[in-house]
Formats: C-alpha cells, sequence, structure tokens
C-alpha cells in the first residue's frame, strides 16, 4: 500500500470513528430524557449519595442525578464494549443498544422483574419491555 493510500484510509477511519462517537452522545441525551421518566422511582443510591453530599436541592439535584445515572450507563456499556474488543461501527452499535436498553430497564422495574421472570432474552425481550412500558405510562406499544 502505497503512503498516500495508508493516509487516505487512516483520515477515512478516524472520520468515520468520530462520527460514530457523535451518534453515542446523541443517544446518551435520549436515554437521559427516558431516564429521567423514571428518575423518582429508580435513583441510582451512588447519584443520590452524592447529589446528597454536595448538598444539592430542587432543580439543580435533579439535573445533576439524572447526568449522573446517564454517565454511569455510559460507563457499563462503553466498558463491555471494550470487553468485548469492539470497535468503530460495531462498538457504536453495541453501545447505542446497550443504552437502549438500560433505559428501558430503568424506566419500569417492574416490566424489567416480569421479563426476567419469563426469561426473556434479545429481540424477544426488547420487544416486551418497550410494550410493556408503553402499557404501563398510558403510551400506545409501538
Amino acid at each position: 500500500m502505497r503512503a498516500a493510500d495508508r493516509r487516505r484510509f487512516l483520515k477515512a477511519s478516524a472520520a468515520t470513528g468520530a462520527v460514530a462517537m457523535q451518534h453515542i452522545f446523541r443517544l446518551g441525551a435520549a436515554v437521559a430524557a427516558a431516564l429521567a421518566l423514571s428518575a423518582a422511582e429508580a435513583s441510582d443510591p451512588a447519584c443520590e449519595a452524592s447529589a446528597t453530599e454536595k448538598a444539592l436541592t430542587g432543580t439543580a439535584r435533579a439535573r445533576f442525578v439524572k447526568q449522573c445515572e446517564t454517565d454511569a450507563a455510559l460507563l457499563v456499556c462503553d466498558t463491555q464494549a471494550v470487553d468485548r474488543k469492539l470497535a468503530d461501527a460495531a462498538r457504536a452499535n453495541f453501545i447505542n443498544k446497550c443504552l437502549e436498553d438500560a433505559a428501558l430497564k430503568s424506566s419500569s422495574p417492574t416490566c424489567d422483574a416480569l421479563a426476567v421472570e419469563k426469561k426473556l432474552a434479545g429481540s424477544a425481550r426488547t420487544s416486551f419491555m418497550k410494550k410493556c412500558v408503553a402499557e404501563r405510562s398510558g403510551g400506545a406499544p409501538g
């Protein structure tokens, strides 16, 4: 491979990785919104403790806890992607799916418990969780 071809390849690879990371961060914002729906009933004890330690109250506390939970979910998903040795698009796809699953799980602990009880996994679990959460929130399943 010529040097010019190698440079072009490396530049294209870097651009693809940057775009994938942008998508991950956008999804992180969506997950933050989903976590906000259930922040009151399923807050992470570590995030709550940190907010208490910082003496946060009201809206500032809610925002802090929501961001803390989003960061924690992203860290867990990213760690799993590293453990699986995923890169670029595969890594971005895995993290997106992982964050979506985390948002569904935290939005309804009852639905998650039912999915575990039914021993659902993969797409069957995802489909069940989406329908269950929609039914419990009064929305149409979709």
